[in-house]
């Protein structure tokens, strides 16, 4: 099953990559995690989404540089492998491979989260199961959702969205808010600085697949020029929605601590500033989120796995093999939906600090690989380069390793021994470092 980029034509420009990168990152992100992180904060979610924001920008400006030198490939792993060495690349790409195993889980358990809030009658396990069933179900036989398709997806998710602002601002007006319109949110005297960070570590989920257009290089109008641009502005337009989106649910409850369930306070609100009526609407958009989101990260996850277990990274034996029939990887389709089910297990915080874990890994690598490209390049030894090639970087750098250790112990503890786990495999396929490690791409689907 090997495709080919050749030839493809070249007709994007900046303003449909950002689109797509905003499609890729989901507008409906800013719901799930809210009522978590505003207890964490003690209600400073806006707060905590300017750090992040901020963190991800620096990174987006490194993901632009590696783009111009590496246009045709797109991933921490290929940037690392190139600028420092195939070993460290590798285990990079290892740590990256969180994020796609264990994405269809999050959109499980967020499943559970949403319909539990309007059936609370029902036990959260049902709609777990039931969706990484038909997720399941839908790519063993080879769905695929068009692109037209997933844009109304999209846009549906995104009006949903507006109107539940212009519904919470209607809200406060009437003069429901707690404390209206203030800077409490952003600032207030009891605010924590590493409470706030920990808070990012979590709102990081929101912008997975910020950087998912640099897999279209090949597709891009000039895009040394036009990608780069792309991935600064999808970074910077999320963030800006994301903190006005939270601004002002956080203006409308400054305390979650009455809502019967946390992780459910987004659609708790909703039926508060809506009635029923939105709050229907308001999951129909959530699942449309979770399903869509949930079929492409399981797609996106087997395809990996197969392409590993092509290229003799995994057991050939068992990756590496498709379906007689229906041409897809049965046996990863059946392996992603069975880790998808860690979602009974787990609460939010823990399981997005592991998809985030893999994710600030990468980031944190990218940033590290403009700095070693500088350094090796005598060229950029100039004080105008300083400051794109060094400082950036190393600010980029600095936010990541402090969103690194704000993440939930529990979930470090995993992340750490996924690592150990295939630091001990690259010895094993390497001989001790005696010959180059096997390569494998990640590819966006």
């Amino acid at each position: 099953m090997g495709y080919s980029n050749r030839g493809l034509k070249r007709s994007l420009g900046v303003a449909p990559l950002v689109f797509l990168g905003l499609a890729y990152m989901s507008p409906f992100a800013v719901f799930d995690t809210f009522g978590v992180v505003s207890e964490a904060t003690h209600g400073h979610v806006p707060a905590s989404y300017i750090l992040i924001t901020i963190a991800i920008l620096f990174t987006a400006l490194s993901y632009g540089k590696m783009v111009k030198i590496y246009p045709d490939a797109g991933s921490a792993y290929t940037y690392t492998k190139k600028t420092m060495n195939p070993q460290l690349g590798f285990l990079v790409g290892w740590s990256a491979l969180l994020d796609y195993l264990f994405l269809p889980m999050i959109n499980a358990l967020l499943a559970g989260i949403y319909l539990s809030a309007s059936f609370p009658g029902v036990p959260v396990w049902v709609w777990v199961v039931g969706l990484a069933v038909l997720i399941t179900i839908m790519n063993l036989a080879g769905i695929k959702i068009a692109v037209s398709a997933n844009t109304l997806f999209v846009l549906f998710q995104l009006l949903v969205a507006i109107l539940f602002v212009i519904l919470t601002i209607r809200t406060i007006l009437l003069g429901d808010g707690a404390a209206g319109f203030a800077l409490n949110p952003f600032y207030s005297e009891d605010i924590k600085v590493n409470l706030l960070f920990s808070g990012a570590s979590i709102l990081a989920l929101s912008f997975l697949g910020f950087d998912a257009v640099t897999t279209l290089a090949e597709e891009t109008i000039n895009p040394k020029k036009n990608i780069p641009k792309a991935i600064f502005l999808i970074a910077l337009i999320g963030g800006i929605f994301f903190i006005a989106v939270t601004y002002f649910m956080q203006s409308l409850y400054p305390d979650v601590s009455l809502f019967k369930d946390i992780e459910g306070a987004s659609p708790e609100i909703a039926k508060h500033i809506g009635g029923i009526m939105f709050q229907s609407i308001f999951t129909s958009g959530a699942l449309i989120s979770v399903l869509a989101s949930g079929l492409a990260a399981q797609t996106s996850a087997s395809r990996l796995l197969f392409a590993m277990g092509r290229d003799g990274v995994l057991p050939k034996k068992w990756f590496g093999m498709l379906h007689k029939k229906y041409q897809t990887p049965i046996f990863n389709i059946i392996f992603v939906g069975i880790i998808s089910l860690s979602a009974l297990f787990l609460d939010l915080t823990t399981a997005t600090s592991l998809i985030n874990f893999g994710a600030f890994t990468a980031f944190t690598f990218v940033n590290l690989s403009v700095i070693v490209h500088y350094f090796k390049n005598n060229d950029l030894l100039s004080r105008s380069s300083i400051l794109d090639y060094l400082i950036f970087p190393s600010i980029g750098v600095a936010f990541m390793i402090y969103l690194w250790i704000s993440l939930d112990p529990l979930a470090v503890l995993f992340g750490l021994s996924w690592f150990a786990i295939g630091l001990g495999y690259l010895l094993w396929v390497t001989k001790g470092f005696k010959i180059q490690p096997p390569e494998y791409e990640f590819v966006e689907n």
